[in-house]
């Protein structure tokens, strides 16, 4: 999975709270191309002691040299793999695939390749699919491995090329917004626009009818939210935009969790089948 997001909305602070309360035997943690004070204050702060004891982290910070940013994340790949061929569950966690990118980038333009789309050479998108089409089930042993990369917005924009590339090779993206995050709602998660492309095939029917039914409330919600605003809507014209009114405040309370709450599936699936009831 891909978790797209900007600078400040929050991205650290989800994956720390994944790395704390997943049910993975093994955390693998790449830290590519961030900044080396980052790397000792997530490790400090937001891994702690209960995501620290089961993980293994590998920093490659951004002052070093592109190569050694490049294997980084392919060396924390292998400890994955390695691990998944044990039959153990890996959650692994890469910050982030841009950077990844970028270096790859720094290397393909260094020894003369054509550059592309925003100066980016072909190699760099070959090379994120090589990356990315390690994880996932293993062919021995039942092992796994659960993989997040994080991929930077800039300016918010999601057509940038990065994005618009890990989009089509993962098997689904959680989007960062900037808007929820300023008005103090965590995860900022954007639910009209993420999408898993496995969740059907995992999850009961009924939970899935009830997950489309949210999406179709928020996003008819946010759609006349400016008629709402000014008190142009009559109630009774729209009513699934009715039923979004009704259920609005209910929803956001059930999307928010505090970085120290820890929530299982089930727990999440009866809190959401409440809201139906």
């Amino acid at each position: 999975m891909g978790l797209f997001a900007g600078s400040g909305v929050g991205k650290s602070m989800l994956l720390g709270m994944m790395a704390r309360y997943t049910e993975a035997d093994i955390i693998v943690v790449a830290l590519i191309g961030e900044r080396g004070r980052e790397v000792k204050d997530f490790i400090e702060n937001i891994l702690k002691k209960d995501g620290i004891s089961r993980s293994v982290v590998i920093a490659a910070p951004a002052d070093i040299a592109p190569m050694l940013r490049i294997q980084g994340a392919v060396y924390a790949t292998r400890i994955a793999e390695d691990f998944r061929n044990q039959g153990k569950h890996v959650l692994l966690i890469m910050d982030s695939l841009t950077r990844y990118a970028m270096a790859q980038r720094e290397i393909g333009l260094a020894i003369g390749e054509p550059p592309t789309t925003k100066g980016y050479p072909p190699s760099v998108f070959a090379k994120l699919s090589e990356l990315v089409e390690k994880t996932g089930n293993g062919t021995q042993n039942h092992g796994s491995i659960t993989a997040f990369y994080t991929v930077l917005i800039e300016g918010d924009d999601q057509q940038d090329p990065i994005a618009d590339a890990a989009r089509a090779i993962l098997d689904g993206h959680i989007i960062l917004s900037r808007h929820l995050s300023e008005s103090g709602h965590y995860p900022s998660i954007e639910i009209e626009t993420s999408i898993s492309r496995a969740m059907p095939n995992l999850i009961r029917k009924s939970h899935f009818m009830h997950i489309q039914q949210i999406k179709q409330w928020i996003s008819s919600y946010q759609k006349n939210k400016d008629l709402l605003s000014v008190g142009a809507y009559v109630a009774g014209n729209d009513p699934i935009l009715d039923e979004a009114i009704k259920n609005y405040p209910k929803l956001m309370q059930y999307l928010k969790q505090n970085i120290q709450d820890k929530c299982s599936y089930e727990e999440s699936y009866q809190q959401l089948k409440k809201l139906f009831s």
